[in-house]
């Protein structure tokens, strides 16, 4: 894959080669994103964060890596507060606020709706999520966050085994991920839902044909029992028909302390892309699991900036150039890290 001025519209343009690359320069942004050093490579530089639906971490970490790479951020949320609400079509938006940025970042609600806008920027866009199809930059921080996990244990991502638990029919973050995995080898897959929220046909029928083993449960306690990485989602209710339909399934699977020690082996490590419904209906991530060393969300969290900056790098081509642009921090700085 050519990094330098291509969009970054789904996870079906990585290889693994692709996926190393991004990584290895994940790896070098540590000290920037860290706040141990600062680097103004991209000085001068305009992101536009376009989110048309509600985001905290995908909006706010790709801004924060585009600040911590020296660069400026202008920000538009809500279709309410864009021309769009006007009748403005995607090719006008694109052609105007592509001239106001160097690369943009957008969420749409619409499956679909990120492509079509980058067909006619002039400028690089990643999809930040569009409806229940992809996002593609949280698989690749997930996918991140797996390697390093699993490395502490002197494990890799061939062989994983993995379940993925809860709404599986859209969680755009489940999909992209799945197909991330398909790359590599011999990957046990246990899919825990309700039938009417499991994984679609598409993505199980990909990852049989890889050679990938596919188990597809109702049960909890099972599927959790031998797995190296529990992936919990929530139920993804803007996605639903009705509110009342969605409640249906808010609460089904709920993992907590002591069903994580009854069930998980010792070393299984917690992932959820975030945000985890804590409400009392739903609360599929109970809060007890705060101090498990081996719940990981926060670490995700952490390692969507190294992979944000690593994106933004690449696609401007700035990769050779972060540390002739660098120097220490000149204040101080808790080590939060």
């Amino acid at each position: 894959m050519n990094f330098v001025g291509a969009h970054v519209l789904s996870v079906s343009q990585f290889d693994r080669d692709a996926i190393e690359q991004v990584f290895t320069v994940a790896d070098k942004m540590e000290p920037y994103a860290h706040r141990d050093r600062v680097t103004r490579v991209l000085e001068g530089a305009i992101l536009g964060n376009m989110f048309f639906e509600p985001s905290t971490r995908t909006r706010v970490s790709f801004g924060c890596a585009f600040n911590l790479l020296g660069g400026e951020v202008r920000e538009t949320t809500e279709i309410k507060t864009s021309s769009l609400a006007k009748g403005e079509s995607f090719y006008d938006t694109a052609r105007v606020l592509s001239g106001y940025s160097d690369v943009i970042v957008m969420r749409h609600q619409t499956e679909g709706s990120v492509q079509e806008f980058a067909t006619a920027s002039r400028v690089p866009v990643l999809n930040g999520g569009d409806g229940s199809n992809e996002h593609p930059s949280q698989a690749l921080l997930d996918l991140y966050t797996i390697r390093k996990e699993m490395a502490a244990q002197g494990k890799d991502i061939d062989n994983l085994r993995i379940a993925l638990i809860g709404d599986l029919r859209y969680g755009r973050a489940v999909h992209s991920l799945c197909r991330l995995l398909c790359l590599y080898r011999k990957v046990h897959f246990t899919l825990v839902s309700p039938p009417e929220l499991s994984l679609p046909d598409s993505y199980v029928d990909e990852m049989r044909a890889g050679g990938h083993t596919v188990i597809e449960s109702q049960d909890l306690a099972p599927g959790i029992s031998h797995a190296d990485i529990v992936y919990v989602t929530r139920t993804q209710e803007e996605r639903f028909p009705s509110q009342e339909e969605a409640e249906k399934y808010k609460g089904l699977f709920r993992l907590n302390q002591s069903i994580y020690t009854q069930f998980c082996e010792p070393n299984t490590v917690i992932m959820h892309p975030l945000p985890r419904d804590s409400r009392g209906n739903a609360n599929e991530l109970d809060n007890d699991l705060n101090e498990n060393p081996n719940l990981a969300i926060f670490r995700q969290t952490d390692n969507g900036v190294l992979v944000r900056m690593a994106l933004f790098a690449l696609i401007l081509d700035v990769v050779h150039l972060v540390d002739k642009y660098a120097r220490d921090v000149s204040w101080y700085t808790a080590k939060r890290f």
